[in-house]
């Protein structure tokens, strides 16, 4: 049994936030001494392709996690690319740049299963079951959701985006995983989730506990911030270095970057966000601490934080890079690991849909 019970809502409390961290902490424990029985369910959306922000606060992360032992799959979530966009783009080349970066980074299709939204008709028949088991309030009330509508700039919510927490439930529960590296943020997804596996072992499985109780995996990931001083990297907003960049476009990048008057460089993200977030890109390429590197360049003033950025970065994420200059030159292998990887994920989906239609007596 889990330290806490969830309740019959998503929360994201301090006391839910307590209780998801003990479990958290239980579960790194298990990686670093038997990893074994861990499904980690992640993944992303293809918009395009991959930046250093995603990188060093989540890719990097479920590498470590994929060759410590931990069962590891990936969705491609290319439908949730319409619940807040009307145009789609190159889906097609945005998912090929997706699985380039996640290969090049050290994503093992021999070891982890990448896989897409729309190749597995049976995870997505999951959603009306679950539907069933959640309320329109429980479902307006997510603070991830209204956080989403907010970013996209839309004030009416559309269906797909109402049920994107149920959607998220059934991309985990499909492959009965027990693992989702999250941060605070995304908590209530995971909340969500919990509460409908709860309700679908009770409601329809007679108790059994067929759907695990997955939880969420915290780590302290280092947030990057967008060159310009936003809150996050984005595409759109041109203030990213993508792990695509040469080491010349990623030294342009950099020296353009945001930062202060004082030529003193001290570690302080609350006062002076610009200047640490280059030293946390420095940091985090480097193994160092920031305040060590700070301290290294003492009052040399900006222009030298930026140039050491900019070489322990692209000396960091140049064998990442000749990896994805090979990967890039054969796209036919690209697209067939993500068929096989379809091939496993509709294996699993339809044995889960097939128990879960004859635990609901619909076998005919």
């Amino acid at each position: 049994m889990t330290s806490a019970e969830p309740t019959d809502t998503a929360p994201s409390s301090d006391a839910s936030y307590e209780a998801s961290r003990v479990r958290s902490d239980a579960a790194w424990e298990k990686i670093r001494t038997d990893p074994s029985g861990l499904r980690m369910l992640t993944g992303d959306r293809p918009t395009g392709a991959l930046h250093i922000g995603h990188y060093f606060g989540s890719l990097r992360n479920r590498v470590r996690l994929q060759d410590a032992g931990v069962e590891t799959w990936l969705i491609v979530a290319d439908y949730q690319v319409i619940t807040d966009r009307e145009v789609l783009g190159d889906i097609r080349g945005s998912v090929r740049e997706l699985i380039t970066d996640y290969l090049a980074a050290g994503i093992d299709p021999e070891k982890s299963t990448i896989f897409t939204h729309s190749a597995v008709p049976a995870l997505n028949q999951l959603l009306l079951p679950f539907l069933s088991l959640v309320t329109q309030p429980e479902l307006e009330r997510n603070p991830t959701v209204k956080a989403e509508l907010a970013a996209a700039g839309k004030s009416a919510m559309g269906g797909l985006m109402l049920t994107y927490p149920v959607h998220q439930a059934a991309d985990i529960l499909f492959c009965h995983g027990n693992l989702v590296p999250v941060g605070r943020d995304q908590l209530p997804h995971i909340e969500q989730t919990r509460v409908v596996a709860r309700r679908f072992n009770e409601r329809y499985a007679g108790g059994e506990q067929y759907f695990p109780m997955p939880d969420a995996l915290l780590s302290e990931a280092p947030t990057i911030l967008g060159l310009d001083g936003s809150q996050k990297m984005s595409k759109s907003l041109g203030n990213t270095v993508m792990l695509r960049m040469s080491p010349e476009e990623t030294a342009k990048k950099i020296k353009k970057a945001k930062t202060d008057a004082d030529r003193q460089i001290t570690f302080d993200p609350e006062n002076r966000p610009e200047v640490a977030n280059l030293l946390t890109i420095a940091a985090q390429s480097t193994g160092r601490s920031p305040e060590e590197i700070a301290e290294e360049i003492g009052d040399k003033g900006a222009g030298t934080l930026k140039v050491m950025t900019a070489e322990v970065l692209n000396e960091h994420l140049a064998p990442l890079r000749e990896r994805r200059a090979e990967l890039e030159k054969d796209p036919g292998y690209l697209f067939s690991v993500l068929r096989a990887g379809n091939e496993r994920a509709n294996a699993v989906a339809d044995e889960t849909l097939a128990h879960v239609r004859e635990v609901m007596g619909m076998v005919y």
